[in-house]
């Protein structure tokens, strides 16, 4: 009989050894997102942010590279991916997003499982998530307040980081030093963080449950490949009969099931933060955040056995139809579609224009005088509107290109000189372009001759250069000659 009861408690201790629960492999996760989403917004590459949409300066920054309003049609890209590479992960791994990635989930963690039950003890045990401390106790009360006003202080931690992605630290923070001189965003500040503090303290869970649209999305996208946390019901028996009532007790579910290896401890059930029992099978609250995996691997490594509840799929755990595949031609689609839009969207940003500038001529077609030595002069007026996209000042000018036969005969008349601009200021430049030649003899029609407007910063010619096209019109022979 001690020989018996020496191999059980070996292979037990041998079943759970090196086990690290889902939890605490969270825990890290969640760390790490929270590391990254409040350093990102301060880490600048000559001045470019990791990301950055700054309706203050109207500028977007993406990958370190900055781009005016302008170019905004880079923004549905990066949406494009976000939500694409969502759908695609709850393809292959449910509501994985919600249980290890939202910021929902996370800020309950911390606010439920830090600050109410690690540090005031409100809560009795992090793996009994169903039963609210009891508040008719007056020390219970005070350890709610302080857990409110702790969390008070992290949510508009929350807040700030959040703006910080439209407007950056260095901003932010002048400006809340004048507060009242910034409106919008102190109501922005205090706005985000009152809704954090609602969601965690009072809405809680039922946010996901009741509120949040994925849930309702993922069951469309689920497939019999999709991993998730799924109850056994070979092994462990069905705990509810035919009429969905409950068997609460491990001589019931044995009754109804001789070979049912449940004990009916409800470890599952305690442990859940969105309240179900996960035995029940699928459901929309599930967020796959594997607390249920954790707690029946904990009771049934116990036994020297595999849990009950696993982190994966329908085909293998309820069909038993084979192994999980992973690699599938669903996942396999949304893998491509991922790859064709970052491509666009990195072959779009690397075009990037360092100048904007935009060409329009004035109401009048030309304008033709004739000089002192009884010449004649043609010139047209545009409007330049130029903004410098860089970080730095530049000094701009520009050159004419035009076809073969008219090279060298239109010419720069206004201004003489290159202009500075400063960066991300529009600037307004009123040009004129001339001939003193008779470069076309047509008495019967105004000839309209296409130019390119060659924009170049002098002293980066090279790299910060756009070309415009636009028209030069010259007057047909009579108007030409009539000209005083």
């Amino acid at each position: 009989m001690s020989e018996t009861v020496a191999v059980e408690k070996k292979s037990t201790k041998d079943y759970l050894k090196g086990w690290i629960p889902f939890r605490i492999m969270r825990y890290w996760f969640f760390g790490l997102i929270t590391v990254f989403a409040l350093v990102a917004p301060w880490i600048t590459i000559e001045g470019n942010h990791l990301f950055l949409l700054s309706f203050d300066k109207l500028k977007l920054h993406l990958a370190f590279v900055q781009f005016d309003m302008q170019e905004m049609y880079l923004m549905p890209f990066v949406l494009m991916i976000m939500f694409i590479g969502i759908f695609g992960l709850t393809v292959v791994g449910g509501r994985v997003f919600c249980g290890w990635m939202c910021p929902q989930t996370i800020f309950r963690v911390i606010y439920r499982d830090l600050i109410e039950t690690k540090l005031l003890k409100l809560r009795k045990r992090i793996k009994n998530k169903q039963n609210e401390p009891d508040m008719s106790k007056t020390e219970n009360k005070v350890k709610k307040v302080i857990a409110v006003l702790l969390w008070t202080l992290l949510a508009f931690v929350a807040a700030a980081d959040f703006l910080w992605y439209f407007v950056p630290p260095e901003d932010f923070f002048a400006y809340m030093a004048n507060p009242l001189d910034h409106m919008v965003l102190l109501g922005s500040l205090i706005g985000i963080a009152a809704f954090i503090i609602v969601d965690v303290v009072m809405i809680k869970e039922n946010f996901c449950i009741y509120v949040c649209p994925y849930s309702r999305i993922q069951s469309v996208l689920y497939d019999d490949d999709t991993v998730m946390a799924i109850y056994d019901p070979h092994r462990g028996g069905k705990i509810y009969d035919e009429h969905t009532k409950l068997y609460t007790k491990e001589k019931d579910i044995r009754a109804a099931e001789p070979n049912s290896e449940c004990t009916a401890c409800e470890s599952c059930v305690t442990v859940c933060p969105t309240h179900i029992d996960i035995r029940q099978g699928l459901q929309l609250e599930c967020i796959n955040c594997l607390e249920c995996v954790d707690a029946c691997t904990a009771v049934m490594g116990k036994l020297g056995k595999e849990s009950l509840v696993r982190w994966s799929s329908d085909k293998e755990v309820l069909y038993q139809k084979g192994k999980t595949r992973y690699f599938r031609p669903k996942v396999i689609g949304y893998a491509v579609i991922l790859v064709i839009v970052a491509v666009v969207l990195g072959l779009m940003g690397s075009t990037k224009e360092h100048m904007l500038l935009n060409i329009n001529k004035e109401s009048r077609l030309y304008d033709v005088k004739t000089t002192v030595d009884g010449g004649k002069v043609v010139d047209n007026a545009y409007i330049f509107l130029l903004q410098n996209t860089e970080n730095e000042d530049h000094k701009f000018y520009f050159d004419i290109i035009t076809p073969k036969e008219y090279e060298g005969k239109i010419k720069i008349q206004k201004p003489s000189a290159p202009f500075k601009a400063k960066p991300g200021i529009k600037k307004k430049k009123v040009v004129v372009l001339y001939t003193d030649e008779m470069i076309v003899d047509d008495a019967t029609k105004d000839t309209i001759i296409p130019i390119t407007i060659r924009a170049y910063a002098i002293d980066d010619k090279e790299r910060i250069v756009v070309d415009r096209h636009t028209t030069f019109i010259f007057p047909r022979k009579d108007v030409y000659e009539a000209a005083k």
